[in-house]
């Protein structure tokens, strides 16, 4: 494991989807007690990526993470309706290691990029704990796990705040973690046992932006 940075907690509780997608739009983790694993499509919809690294010799076999590298990858979001999610899912494929953010009605714009640690809380500036040596942030905007528009507003992410590895099975990931969900920024931070290359995919049916992360 690697080392752990001093932490706060979040104030939002919620109720984990131990799940993702694979390649194809595909679910094969384990969805959290409670949450109905959504239907799947077989849709996807590359981002613009990072410049790449060298890939690992994989044999002369094809790349699992092909146009995956350390830079920032960005994206506006096409509306500025608030993207409301409904499931987190963390989980080890062939070559990478997934993440999704599920959404349950638009896709927010966002920013995946390394930081350094300490990491912070949004609104309280808390330092929080993740585990790992390295860490990728994932900022979303607009975003929210709570749906102010209906009447008092209603809690539409039910998952916890901190998934580990050790309910995921994933060798690279080591801990996903929520540092914010304040003023329709929502921001999770991903603890890696080291820096590695990633990418970022959008699917959609329902709308999912993923994360990959080598892991060989």
């Amino acid at each position: 494991m690697g080392k752990r940075v001093l932490a706060a907690s979040v104030v939002i509780a919620a109720a984990v989807a131990t799940g993702a997608s694979a390649c194809a739009g595909s679910d094969d983790e384990e969805a959290a007690p409670g949450v109905t694993p959504p239907p799947v499509s077989t849709t996807t919809s590359p981002t613009t990526t990072a410049p790449t690294t060298t890939a690992p010799d994989n044999g002369g076999g094809i790349d699992p993470l092909e146009g995956a590298g350390t830079e920032s990858v960005s994206a506006a979001a096409d509306g500025y309706e608030i993207a409301l999610l409904n499931r987190v899912a963390v989980g080890r494929h062939e070559g990478y290691d997934r993440v999704v953010f599920q959404f349950r009605n638009a896709l927010p714009g966002y920013q995946v990029e390394y930081v350094q640690p300490p990491l912070h809380e949004d609104g309280s500036g808390n330092i929080v704990d993740v585990e790992g040596k390295a860490f990728v942030v994932v900022r979303m905007n607009p975003a929210s796990g709570f749906d102010q528009e209906t009447g008092e507003g209603q809690l539409v992410y039910e998952g916890p705040r901190r998934v580990g590895d050790a309910r995921t099975g994933t060798s690279t990931v080591r801990e996903v973690v929520r540092t914010g969900d304040f003023e329709a920024v929502l921001t999770w931070a991903v603890g890696l046992g080291d820096r590695v290359d990633f990418r970022v995919l959008t699917l959609d049916g329902p709308p999912r932006l993923v994360v990959d992360f080598r892991n060989h």
